[in-house]
């Protein structure tokens, strides 16, 4: 009989580790499903599919430097020359943060443009697709409304260190696994 109650007590104990264990993995999943929500939620209040984006160069220095946080929007505002924007070229992965140069305006109402690294000599006509002398609107991701200095030098490093990245966040891991609820 006794054999029995330890065999039980031994099931209760293995269960609560286990519904503990379920439940910091349901922790670290909701704060994953949060911080996803509030990405989506920031690209349909600021219409752009990238409402932040990290300096990675410095060709937009001295207003951008590498690593500056950029918060972007894209509303229907005409474009206008002297504003920064943020724009993707075909088959290119990482978007360019360039200033507006000119400003193209077509009869039938559309808009394309020159863009410019305020650091670069030339214009950007070497970096878009080729044979593409303009931007058109759909190229351009957003405007940049606001700036965190050097917060993104974080991300920066974790891309030049990928080893980082994974040190990083098994740390992380291992908090959340192993503290202990108050």
């Amino acid at each position: 009989m006794e054999e029995l109650v330890n065999k039980v007590a031994e099931l209760k104990m293995l269960w609560k580790h286990k519904r503990h264990l379920a439940f910091r993995c349901l922790n670290v999943a909701m704060i994953g499903l949060s911080a996803l929500m509030l990405w989506k939620s920031l690209m349909v209040v600021t219409r752009s599919e990238s409402p932040v984006v990290v300096v990675l160069s410095g060709s937009m220095e001295p207003a951008f430097q590498r690593g500056d946080i950029l918060f972007l929007s894209n509303h229907d505002a005409p474009l206008r020359v002297g504003e920064v924007v943020v724009y993707k070229v075909a088959n290119k992965d990482i978007p360019i943060v360039h200033r507006i140069m000119k400003v193209h305006e077509k009869p039938d109402g559309s808009v394309e443009v020159l863009t410019k690294g305020d650091a670069n000599r030339y214009d950007d006509t070497g970096i878009y697709a080729p044979g593409q002398k303009w931007l058109k609107r759909e190229d351009i991701l957003g405007r940049a409304r606001g700036a965190l200095r050097y917060v993104g030098m974080v991300t920066i490093y974790l891309n030049d260190y990928p080893k980082l990245k994974y040190v990083l966040l098994g740390i992380m891991g291992i908090f959340v696994l192993t503290s202990k609820d108050s």
